[in-house]
């Protein structure tokens, strides 16, 4: 492990390599020392996150990557046996696994402009209230209408309307009924 992860700082300091082909070999090499009993694989994708984050790849919060891999599972672990089977022989073959790698990362960078593009349509066709509602529930999570109705400084009979109408068009889940109802974004 601990070459591992020497190898990993080096090689992405040097700049050398892509650090996408940095954090292909990293995930794929970390899943092979298989260092814990369990949770290898939640593990790895949290620090394939970390990594992507801190190679200034934004966007991978807000898109699933482990979403893409679930689709894809026949292909994931065809890919990860044959890299592995040769990593410690003298000539690794890298490219099942990192061609599966890039071709995830690209499904969900596709899959976080598809919904950027769905988002950016409710936007220029809902009115304003409704888009301060929907940004609101992003910002804050679930919220009551009286958490609304003081963020938005709306009339809350109208905040009420707008709720619904969002609910209906499945932009909000309404958690609840009564006082005690809370909205939150699909």
């Amino acid at each position: 492990m601990t070459e591992l992860v020497d190898w990993t700082r080096d090689a992405l300091a040097s700049k050398a390599l892509h650090p996408l082909l940095v954090i292909a070999v990293f995930k794929v090499v970390f899943l092979e020392i298989h260092p814990f009993q369990d949770g290898n694989g939640r593990l790895s994708r949290v620090l394939t996150t970390l990594l992507l984050l801190r190679s200034g790849y934004a966007y991978v919060p807000y898109s699933s990557l482990e979403s893409v891999i679930e689709h894809s599972k026949e292909s994931y672990y065809m890919a990860l046996r044959n890299t592995q089977g040769t990593i410690r022989t003298e000539n690794p073959n890298w490219l099942p696994w990192v061609i599966y790698f890039l071709r995830a990362l690209q499904k969900q960078k596709q899959r976080l402009n598809a919904k950027t593009e769905r988002e950016q349509v409710f936007v220029t066709e809902l009115p304003p209230l409704s888009n301060r509602i929907l940004a609101l529930t992003t910002e804050h999570g679930r919220l009551t209408v009286r958490q609304i109705v003081e963020l938005s400084n709306a009339n809350r009979n109208t905040v009420k309307k707008h709720l619904q109408s969002l609910v209906s068009d499945d932009h909000l889940t309404q958690h609840g009924t009564g006082k005690g109802t809370r909205y939150s974004r699909n």
